[in-house]
């Protein structure tokens, strides 16, 4: 019902694309003029954040080139996003190997694991596609995007990567929001409390915790978390 009632949405489902409604009550702190979407994959959270932050600038991070040519669809309109075909990390200018799960908003640069296939049926790799990689501050260095301005990555087990590719451009940023993991379900990928601690340095706190994942035993395996700066700009 909720994907149904706005015309961008409907038009989005009829592409197979889904607004994440999902984040309709996270309690975001501003109105903000930019949002930096890292892993925008088919547009899910653009299409959202089009939605409830309508005069805010997208700038959408994605390597995958069938999602690409989907989101392309999903906003059709010169302006209405900035889409770099790429993916982001913690080093210069590169080409990595990008682990394509079938069911693609899982694909990764790290190894998918048996934990992660275990838990998402559906999930497991079923190719390699090089990407470019670059870091966030070697894209987005001036002009800088307006505040206030969000943050949100969603890469599968390449938040810290993004994270430490992006220092500079941190500063500008007045909230984070992104999704972690509480177990290795991507090879060698930083957990949630290395992210945490990661952003506390930068000047940011823990400010909420959503969308929760379990296992059939009940053990957190994912959620998002919401980030907010410790000092007001």
């Amino acid at each position: 019902m909720r994907l149904g009632r706005t015309s961008a949405f409907r038009r989005a489902l009829r592409l197979g694309v889904a607004a994440a409604v999902e984040h309709e009550d996270v309690p975001f702190q501003h109105d903000f003029a930019s949002i930096i979407d890292v892993g925008a994959h088919r547009g899910q959270f653009a299409l959202f954040a089009r939605h409830r932050f309508p005069g805010a600038q997208l700038f959408c991070f994605e390597p995958l080139p069938d999602a690409q040519q989907i989101i392309r669809q999903v906003f059709p309109r010169p302006g209405q996003i900035e889409l770099f075909e790429v993916a982001l990390g913690s080093d210069t200018t590169a080409v990595q190997e990008m682990h394509v799960s079938r069911l693609d908003d899982s694909s990764s640069l790290l190894p998918i694991t048996d934990r992660y296939t275990t838990a998402f049926p559906g999930t497991d790799e079923a190719t390699s596609i090089s990407v470019p990689v670059k870091r966030l501050d070697d894209v987005l260095a001036e002009p800088a995007p307006a505040r206030p301005c969000l943050l949100k990555i969603d890469v599968q087990g390449y938040e810290l990567e993004v994270l430490q590719g992006g220092d500079r451009m941190l500063q500008g940023v007045d909230e984070v929001f992104v999704e972690c993991s509480f177990v290795e379900l991507y090879t060698g990928q930083a957990l949630a409390g290395e992210l945490i601690a990661h952003l506390w340095s930068r000047g940011f706190k823990l400010a909420g915790m959503f969308g929760i994942k379990r296992d059939n035993a009940g053990r957190c395996l994912q959620a998002d978390l919401l980030f907010e700066r410790l000092l007001a700009p």
